[in-house]
């Protein structure tokens, strides 16, 4: 409960951070439309010359969009630049503040910037996918309501270990922003089912970065095609990567000098 607290303080603070630049909410609504526009726009192209792409039907290749665009807004509304923030902290020495606070290091780095106006990609994507289900004119049940939120989870939380990973580098290499230049490159690959790639690209994908679990895997649950499985591929591999992130962020940790040193 002090962690939920901590983090509405956090989402409070974001908020009234970008009511002091209003623009930036209709600058990111226009982009956010943009994107959007863009993505619908190909699966029309593609649709126009074939009925299905890797098994994929129209309506449900505009489901995977909408999964997408949610995930894209949850990263950037909470992960990256929370991730941004702390490499530029070990890089500045200014860690120190928040490691010398009375609350764990890592919870506090995780949730220490909020952009709120990223909340905008959620909502459209929630809003697409809808559709999209309304389209398919599919009856969500228990057990599909039940698989999309598990995969949603377990997305996030492999998306989000596998930034804290690499933002931990810099305890090391202090600026490797480049590294998470090339994972956002990468991500965008998740516009697509990672099934219609060529097979050394869906196991990067899968294995090296984690977009198949981060997209596919939850569009694939809340369309139907999700297997029992890659369900409980993803909840272990969630559950692997959060245990292995903390581990290293605690070496990280104990690496660091700070700025007293």
């Amino acid at each position: 409960m002090n962690y939920l607290r901590l983090f509405f303080v956090f989402l409070r603070l974001g908020l009234l951070n970008e009511l002091a630049y209003r623009t930036n909410f209709y600058f990111q609504c226009l982009q956010s439309l943009m994107s959007l526009g863009t993505g619908l726009a190909n699966i029309a192209v593609i649709f126009a010359h074939t009925k299905t792409l890797g098994g994929w039907q129209p309506t449900e290749l505009v489901a995977l969009l909408g999964v997408y665009q949610l995930m894209g807004g949850l990263i950037g509304a909470f992960i990256q630049p929370s991730m941004e923030r702390f490499m530029e902290d070990v890089r500045r020495g200014t860690l120190d503040f928040t490691l010398t606070k009375p609350a764990d290091s890592q919870m506090l780095v995780s949730m220490s910037e909020v952009r709120v106006w990223k909340l905008v990609d959620v909502g459209l994507g929630l809003a697409v996918l809808a559709a999209a289900l309304l389209q398919l004119g599919t009856a969500i049940g228990v057990r599909q309501a039940l698989g999309f939120g598990l995969t949603l989870l377990a997305g996030t939380a492999i998306v989000y270990s596998f930034w804290l990973i690499l933002a931990t580098l810099s305890f090391w290499f202090v600026r490797v922003e480049n590294i998470l230049i090339v994972f956002q490159g990468v991500y965008e690959a998740g516009r697509w089912p990672v099934g219609i790639y060529p097979r050394w690209l869906q196991v990067a994908l899968t294995a090296l970065v984690p977009v198949a679990f981060a997209v596919t895997v939850p569009a694939e649950a809340v369309v139907g095609r999700l297997t029992g499985p890659m369900l409980a591929l993803a909840l272990c591999l969630a559950l692997g990567l959060m245990v292995g992130a903390r581990m290293f962020w605690n070496c990280g940790v104990k690496r660091y000098s700070g700025a007293s040193a």
